[in-house]
C-alpha cells in the first residue's frame, strides 16, 4: 500500500536547501536499518511526497532519479520527516528488489571503522 504525504505549504517552506537548492535525504528500512543518503531538490521532494515513491537529485548526473526506474530496486515510502534544523530528510521505505546501493548491496553502509585494524601498537 503506498503511502501518499500530504505535507502543508508551511512543512514544505520550512526545509532548508543547500546554496545548491539539495537537502540531504537519509533512505531508512522499516526495521530502523539505514539504506542509504542521497539528494532532493524541492521538485524531487514533491514527487517523492506526491506518489509515494522515492525520487532523488541525482548530483553527478544533473538529473531526477527516480530510484529503480533502471534497476528495479525500488523504494516505497511509509513516512517522512525532517530534522530540527529542516536540513536533513528522513524517509521510512519499504525496499523492493535486491538492495537500495547501487552495488546491488541491501544498504551502502557495509564499510566499519576499525574492521580491519589490529589494535594498538
Amino acid at each position: 500500500m503506498t503511502v501518499i504525504i500530504q505535507a502543508t505549504p508551511d512543512e514544505l517552506a520550512a526545509v532548508r536547501f543547500d546554496e545548491h537548492g539539495l537537502v540531504p535525504a537519509i533512505a531508512q528500512d522499516e526495521h530502523g536499518q539505514v539504506l542509504m543518503l542521497a539528494w532532493m531538490n524541492a521538485d524531487t521532494l514533491r514527487a517523492t511526497l506526491d506518489d509515494g515513491r522515492m525520487t532523488y537529485w541525482s548530483r553527478s548526473r544533473q538529473e531526477v532519479w527516480r530510484k529503480g526506474d533502471t534497476s528495479g530496486d525500488w523504494q516505497e515510502v511509509l513516512a517522512a520527516s525532517y530534522d530540527c534544523d529542516a536540513d536533513a530528510l528522513l524517509f521510512r521505505v519499504r525496499q523492493h528488489g535486491g538492495g537500495a546501493c547501487h552495488t546491488g548491496a541491501y544498504s551502502c553502509f557495509t564499510h566499519p571503522f576499525g574492521a580491519s585494524a589490529s589494535g594498538p601498537g
